[in-house]
Parts: structure tokens; sequence; C-alpha cells
């Protein structure tokens, strides 16, 4: 993905008829991964399975007791307990008790995973393995009479019916943001743009994490798996930029928005041309000014407009700003002059 080789974690379920649910993947594997994968196949099927076989993974079994008795966590015993199954564990070091689900991966890694997949991002990625598991539908297995996609059939009709709504994958807290416009969330902090010391609802998510203040989301971040790291937005610290414009160049979020392919090269051009004209100061504070607009109207009408702009050889904001929304003015056709003759 984005043009270098990542390790990312596949969750693989067996089911009884249809042999196999490949899970979506993440940045990396945690309770919400698995709970994720199997609300998914649960939602795929349309049903949930009355017992399901586990490893003993540490997110659903904190102490092994003698036999297949488990002390199982509260999270979990509330996961199993909203969906109504029963719950068994695999024996520690008894490979072969899960021998299936364990063929059915490398199945699917050699038919569908070699080569290595090219993606641009996580979405792109799981959508092929979507189009993956969908043309498994139609394939028979050795030994049966049957397609795989018949067989998922007749396997929904002994399913327990599905619960009126979702689990719950977030996970929430309360923090508040520090004298940089930062809030912790695990080993990470992420920007919002409040003032510091403003006490905020913290959703995080698989994927993503969400700061809420007053019933509204501020702020909204790809959920970083990094141990202690920033993750900032350059939008929640414009208007302080803006007082300050000596220290745009070298912000630490200008750098991850350079790093995350959000400025373009345009944005360069017209910044030094800007500067050229109007000097240094002056020149980076007009700059400051266009993202703020491109906060409010877009920045994909933001970049399409400083482009033309370049090609028209016009370096001004103002003009930036009325291409910007020249397609929203309202041109009112003029009247006729009456020949004053007549």
């Amino acid at each position: 993905m984005a043009n270098a080789k990542r390790c990312r974690s596949l969750q693989c379920a067996r089911w009884p008829a249809a042999r196999r649910f490949i899970g979506p993947i993440r940045e990396r594997r945690s309770r919400r991964f698995w709970k994720r994968t199997s609300s998914g196949s649960s939602t795929c099927l349309g049903g949930v399975f009355q017992r399901l076989r586990y490893d003993n993974l540490s997110a659903a079994v904190r102490k092994i007791l003698r036999g297949h008795r488990r002390e199982e966590t509260a999270r979990f015993v509330a996961f199993r307990s909203h969906w109504k199954f029963q719950a068994e564990f695999c024996t520690p070091g008894e490979g072969h008790e899960k021998g299936g689900v364990e063929g059915e991966a490398g199945f699917f890694r050699r038919n569908h995973l070699v080569p290595v997949p090219a993606a641009r991002d996580l979405d792109e990625l799981n959508a092929m393995l979507l189009a993956a598991c969908d043309e498994e539908l139609g394939r028979t297995i050795d030994g049966r009479q049957q397609t795989i996609g018949d067989a998922l059939t007749i396997e929904r009709q002994h399913l327990l019916p599905m619960p009126g709504e979702g689990f719950d994958l977030v996970e929430a807290s309360f923090g508040h943001l520090d004298d940089k416009r930062r809030v912790k969330a695990k080993t990470n902090a992420y920007s919002a743009a409040l003032p510091p010391g403003t006490t905020v609802h913290v959703k995080l998510a698989p994927t993503t994490i969400e700061i809420w203040h007053q019933g509204h989301c501020v702020a909204r971040h790809v959920r970083s798996y990094e141990r202690h790291q920033d993750i900032l937005d350059l939008e929640h610290y414009l208007d302080v930029l803006e007082h300050k414009p000596g220290a745009f160049a070298g912000s630490k979020p200008l750098e991850q928005w350079r790093r995350d392919g959000r400025w373009p090269v345009s944005y360069d051009q017209y910044w030094q041309a800007l500067m050229e004209r109007h000097g240094r100061q002056h020149g980076t504070r007009a700059m400051i000014e266009l993202l703020q607009l491109g906060s409010r109207h877009g920045y994909d009408r933001l970049r399409s407009a400083i482009e033309l702009a370049l090609q028209l050889g016009c370096i001004d904001a103002a003009a930036v700003r009325h291409l910007m929304v020249t397609d929203q003015l309202a041109h009112q056709r003029p009247v006729l002059l009456q020949d004053m003759a007549s």
C-alpha cells in the first residue's frame, strides 16, 4: 500500500457448510478487530451460529482453567450475550483441533493473495478480498455435490436470528485538551480545534477516533496503532498560525499533511509565488487564509482554484477566492436598453 510493503492481520472463520469467512484487514489485531470480524460474519450470513469455537485469545480469555473451562473477560461475556451464542475454546498446543480453519486460510492465501496484492489503502484491499469471497460462492468443494453458495443458503436456515441492534465496538472516554490542543487516547495524542483545557468526549473505534464536544463531532482522525505519536491536523491550527505565520513552514501539522499526501505541489508553487509578491510574512498569511477557505468550501475546490490561478498567472488570494465561489454566483442577464429616440 502507498508504494510500500506492509504486514497486516487477516482473520478467517470456518463455517460448517460454506467453509470460510475472510474478515476485513485492519492495521493491527485488537479486541475490536476480532469482535468486528465476528459481527461481520454474522451480518454476512444474516444470522448467528448457536456455537462458536475460538482460540485462547487474550481478548476473550483471562485465565485457562482445567479442561475446557475458561475465565472469560467481562467484555467478551457482554459480546456473546448480545449475540446469544455459546463459546468454546480450543486446547492450548493442540493445533489439530482447528486444522480446518488453518487449511481454509492457506487455500485462500494461495489462490487470492499470491502474488502479494497491491492497493492504495485498506478500503481498496478489503474490497478486493470481498470480491474474492464472492467468487468462491460458485466453487464446488471436492467430495460435495453443492456449490458453496447453495450450501450457504441451507446453512442460513439453522441460524439464530440477528439481534435488533449491533454491538457497540466503540471505546469511549473523556479527556482534556492540553496546551497544544491535543487529547490523549491510549498512548497517542490527537488534535482538535478547541481551546486548551476543554473537556472532550473521545470515541475510539477500530480504524478511526472521533472527538466530540457539546454533542458535536469536532475532529475525526485515522487511528494510529503506533505508540507515543502526535496525530495533528493542520486545519486545527490555522487560526493560531494566522497570527504566527513565521511558524507555519516548520510546523508539525504541515509536515504530517505533506507525509499524508494532503499538500499537493501546487500549494507550494502558489505559496512561493505569494511570498515573492507580498513578502514572506504577508505571503504566508495569505496562504493560510486560502487554507481556511478550503476548510469551509472543500480542499478539492481550493486545489482546483489554485491550479487554475497558476495557469492564468494570477498571484492574488482574492482571485483564488473568486475562482472558488464563481460557480455559486448568480449572474443576471442585463436588461436591454431601449432606444431613447423611440
